[in-house]
């Protein structure tokens, strides 16, 4: 390795050490919230292919959900990031007024969403060569879940309001704390109220649901009596009540900025659907497999979705202390470690390929078929690390818009229509077809290396402010 590579990519021992006290609590934190799906997941898995298809379907609505609220405290977060590099607490309180009024609304409309459309998202995502049984009993089952996991998304939003502003001021071992102490309770609850133990009604889906609602709750709830029992820690906390007043100005910075990335969160996320309907139109047997790989790789894609948060918080403290240099420096550096992080857990994920799908109670041809996508998840995950850690490289520096087009451009552009015409216009297999949209992620990895090296996110946004 040549001394240049070595003093561009590669940190001291230092500076992992103090990456690694930041990422690993928030790679905890979502690992163990990941961890409780996982084994959500498993337990439904166990009542039978359609109720887990139902929940599946359901979950790609909540996905949706959860990644645009986490849209909709970015944008603040670019701002309460950059305010706390310099001190300013005042503003980090404005930043984190507009978050929970930001995500309030948001509760409200996926509420009235779900509550209106339910049925009708549902049948979009049952392949019509299901039988009239599995069409009843995949609808029977995403309805009961749906009605009752929709409570879920008050403690997720709020919750994530307070995480946000928490974890950007580096006290990244209160969220974990909170995910951790309620995923004992999910983990028992499902057990319990799924299969009907300890003396509790067996509720099956139903079950599942409730103790998602009652885990997200208990999570919430301990970041955010945290937050206002250590007002010496969290200075943006006084007075945080007291009218809700929010300088123009800096609202109307906070809107241009979050906007985009508000509309890119949400729209990826619907465009990830979209995909996932364009694979179900090939069985009902898809549905269930991807569930079952997804549900496996979201687990390890912790490592480098939260590498990508740390490069955010790390890169653009230093941009809003104006230490340009040191920011440009220091994302060349995590770039490469989020890399590196990645392909790590892809080689991890691989052994559990052929073993993890043998805990459902499904078919041999959905075990085989979730076993194979699991393996070209694997393979891709250097891939995602890279275009994962370019898009919080731009959104550090305020590049909101380019990061629109960075997310959101390449998802519609080109996945929705690669699977679209590879899944309606073809007689190709799901494999072909799933590593075919899957690898299409290289042409990410390209506009992003162009994008961050052309240093246009090298800015500091509160300078003036």
């Amino acid at each position: 390795m040549s001394s240049q590579f070595r003093k561009k990519y590669i940190g001291s021992r230092g500076f992992y050490k103090s990456v690694m006290v930041m990422v690993i609590p928030m790679i905890l934190q979502m690992m163990v919230t990941n961890l409780v799906s996982l084994i959500d997941n498993i337990m439904v898995g166990r009542l039978g292919t359609e109720p887990m298809s139902g929940v599946s379907i359901i979950n790609q609505f909540v996905f949706v959900f959860n990644v645009t609220i986490f849209g909709a405290v970015a944008g603040p977060s670019i701002f309460g990031a950059q305010f706390f590099g310099k001190g300013d607490h005042e503003g980090q309180k404005h930043t984190f007024r507009f978050r929970l009024l930001v995500c309030t609304g948001i509760i409200a409309i996926a509420a009235l969403i779900c509550s209106i459309f339910g049925s009708s998202l549902i049948s979009l995502f049952i392949s019509k060569e299901s039988t009239p049984q599995q069409r009843d009993a995949i609808m029977t089952s995403g309805m009961d879940y749906l009605k009752i996991i929709m409570l879920g998304f008050i403690p997720f939003g709020i919750g994530q309001a307070y995480s946000s502003v928490v974890r950007e001021c580096g006290f990244t071992k209160a969220p974990m704390a909170a995910a951790m102490s309620a995923v004992g309770i999910n983990v028992l609850l499902d057990w319990c109220l799924i299969f009907g133990k300890l003396g509790l009604p067996e509720m099956g889906v139903r079950g599942a649901a409730w103790a998602t609602v009652i885990a997200k709750t208990i999570e919430a709830l301990v970041v955010i009596v945290w937050a206002h029992t250590h007002p010496d820690k969290n200075k943006y906390i006084r007075g945080l009540f007291r009218g809700f007043r929010i300088p123009a100005s800096l609202m109307a910075d906070i809107t241009k900025k979050g906007i985009p990335m508000l509309a890119n969160e949400f729209l990826w996320s619907f465009g990830m659907s979209v995909v996932m309907q364009c694979y179900s139109v090939r069985s009902t047997e898809v549905v269930a497999a991807r569930n079952i790989s997804s549900t496996m790789t979201n687990l390890f894609s912790s490592v480098y979705l939260q590498m990508g948060a740390c490069i955010a918080i790390i890169v653009g403290a230093r941009l809003g202390a104006n230490k340009l240099e040191e920011a440009r420096d220091t994302d060349n550096k995590l770039l490469f470690f989020a890399v590196a992080a990645a392909a790590a857990v892809g080689l991890v994920t691989l052994p559990f390929a052929p073993i993890f799908p043998h805990i459902y109670n499904t078919e041999p041809s959905v075990r085989s078929l979730a076993a194979y996508m699991i393996v070209i998840q694997a393979m891709a995950m250097p891939l995602w690390g890279y275009t994962n850690a370019c898009y919080f490289t731009l959104r550090s520096g305020g590049k909101t818009g380019i990061t629109f087009l960075f997310d959101f451009g390449f998802t519609w552009v080109i996945m929705i229509p690669l699977a679209a015409v590879l899944a309606y216009f073809t007689d190709l297999d799901i494999r072909i077809i799933f590593a075919a949209v899957t690898f299409s992620e290289i042409i990410k990895v390209v506009i992003g290396y162009f994008m961050v090296k052309s240093d246009i996110w090298v800015n500091n946004i509160v300078k003036d402010i």
